[in-house]
């Protein structure tokens, strides 16, 4: 279990970058597609050239998430057992959720209707984006509980600026609002937003990376 929770970690980097990575290189590939304006889950749509990758990518990124929710648990389970099994669990939702699910279960832009598919792909991305969103409040408390005060502040601070991009990126996706010039832009907000929740499990990943190879 000490080997897990050293390379644990490793894996929800390489999670991180992997799925930080997907819309800027499959981009090369589907230069069409507007980034700007499109989401990042029509790379997997029906229509895409870049299709098949996406939805690999997807899964296999989403794999190396789950690989690492061990790591996190054991890191934390001697200070809080529920935190420690809610902060894994906010990672494992957003890598079931929002990027294994992604990769089976694809959208259909070209159906008028909702598919089966389309409707647990919505659903699932909805599940893991909000575990994805609340990780550093889950390491707030943790840190809090430790007795670590800085470091429950800078959690505390990065899941509140993460909050106010995903505040915008939600007003992107109202159509009363989005056609005002900036908000008209879905992808970028996206994207700026998808940024600020990568940037405190990159913090936290190098962390304990750092950590555990002192301890060695």
């Amino acid at each position: 279990m000490n080997k897990w929770k050293k390379y644990g970690f490793y894996f929800l980097l390489m999670g991180v970058f992997s799925d930080f990575l997907t819309p800027y290189v499959l981009g090369i590939f589907y230069p069409k597609l507007n980034q700007m304006t499109a989401v990042m889950s029509l790379f997997g749509d029906v229509g895409s050239p870049v299709r098949q990758a996406f939805l690999i990518w997807s899964v296999v990124a989403g794999m190396l998430y789950v690989l690492s929710l061990p790591a996190i648990y054991q890191t934390f389970k001697d200070i809080s057992q529920p935190l420690a099994c809610s902060t894994a669990f906010a990672i494992g939702a957003y890598g079931i959720g929002d990027c294994i699910f992604t990769g089976v279960f694809s959208v259909d832009t070209e159906q008028a209707q909702w598919t089966f598919s389309t409707w647990v792909h919505d659903i699932g991305s909805g599940i893991g984006y909000t575990g994805f969103l609340i990780f550093p409040l889950f390491l707030f408390l943790l840190y809090r509980k430790q007795g670590n005060p800085s470091q429950s502040r800078k959690y505390l601070w990065l899941w509140f600026i993460s909050l106010f991009f995903a505040g915008i990126y939600g007003l992107t996706r109202i159509p009363q609002i989005n056609d005002l010039p900036l908000l008209s832009q879905i992808g970028l907000w996206q994207r700026i937003s998808f940024l600020f929740n990568y940037l405190p499990i990159v913090l936290f990943a190098v962390e304990q990376i750092k950590r555990n190879d002192v301890g060695t």
